[in-house]
């Protein structure tokens, strides 16, 4: 099982990404996909990642509904977020407080496993927001901060800014990165990362479904996702579809499951984050948690994707 660098959260291969609560998944369909992911993963923890921004709490709600209703926090790794929504100061230390106690609420338990600044907060000291989630961190409402979207050069200042402080700090980095998206964390992100041995959990690490093969040039797909998928659609995105179909093909599994698996695979990475509307396209994420690429697959994906 994967653990995360610095911590004693041990997660799963594959982190389910939350945003589909309550907007493209309704509640129970959402509780469907995660039983299901919970029977997937065992007995790994099951890892579950929302935000309060999602559905302004409803994802959080689902999640937490879900536990309560089937008994099974102690199983459950949960991530959630502080987010920006119209906060004038959203990382300030009142703001982080007030939306930690509502994620609280929203999920019905004690404790947050790993609580992230959504988006970073240039109007509000980083002394200030470190303090705060450190705060929490001491009350025992928050086992470890993280950061989500943060610049390589903000993220180096927080973690200095915490050593000087002589607070915890984050432990953890979410950025934006998969296949199709890789030069503003292999460029920038990856050495402060390693450096401060910080763990790597990527977010639409399908690449907003263009990774799983429906998104091909002149295809219509239903999707709210579409529109931007499609933008991936091109000489290099032909690319790296046709070495997944490749890959896929000798292996017998979805396009998908092999993109999560090379994701997984890079350096740093914990556990890459996908989110599915319905069990069938869970059953598309799943193999990827047995999947062993050789290194000549990794590579042909990477040689695809440069």
């Amino acid at each position: 099982m994967p653990q995360l660098p610095g911590t004693d959260l041990t997660v799963s291969d594959l982190c389910l990404g939350g945003n589909v609560f309550g907007w493209t998944a309704d509640e129970a369909t959402s509780f469907a996909v995660l039983d299901r992911f919970m029977d997937a993963v065992d007995p790994q923890p099951v890892f579950v990642d929302t935000a309060e921004s999602y559905g302004d709490g409803t994802s959080e709600r689902i999640l937490g509904g879900w536990m309560a209703e089937r008994g099974l926090r102690d199983r459950v790794v949960v991530a959630t977020k502080a987010s920006p929504g119209r906060k004038e100061h959203p990382l300030s230390a009142g703001e982080v407080r007030a939306a930690a106690e509502r994620s609280l609420r929203n999920l019905r338990t004690d404790v947050i496993d790993l609580y992230y600044a959504h988006f970073d907060d240039e109007t509000t000291p980083l002394d200030e927001t470190l303090q705060a989630f450190d705060e929490l961190v001491r009350a025992g409402k928050v086992r470890y901060a993280a950061a989500s979207n943060y610049s390589a050069k903000r993220l180096a200042e927080a973690v200095e800014t915490a050593d000087r402080l002589g607070v915890r700090g984050y432990v953890a980095l979410q950025p934006h990165y998969n296949l199709m998206e890789r030069a503003v964390y292999e460029d920038e992100l990856r050495d402060v990362v390693a450096g401060r041995g910080l763990g790597v959990l990527p977010y639409f690490g399908l690449a907003r479904g263009f990774l799983t093969g429906k998104y091909r040039a002149g295809e219509r797909v239903d999707s709210p996702r579409a529109a931007k998928a499609a933008e991936y659609a091109g000489e290099r995105g032909d690319r790296v579809l046709s070495a997944l179909h490749e890959v896929a093909d000798a292996h017998g599994v979805p396009m998908a499951a092999v993109a999560l698996r090379w994701l997984a695979d890079q350096p740093t990475v914990v556990a890459p984050i996908a989110s599915a509307r319905s069990v069938e396209q869970l059953a598309d994420l799943l193999p990827m948690q047995d999947l062993v690429l050789t290194d000549d697959q990794r590579q042909s994906l990477t040689d695809a994707s440069t």
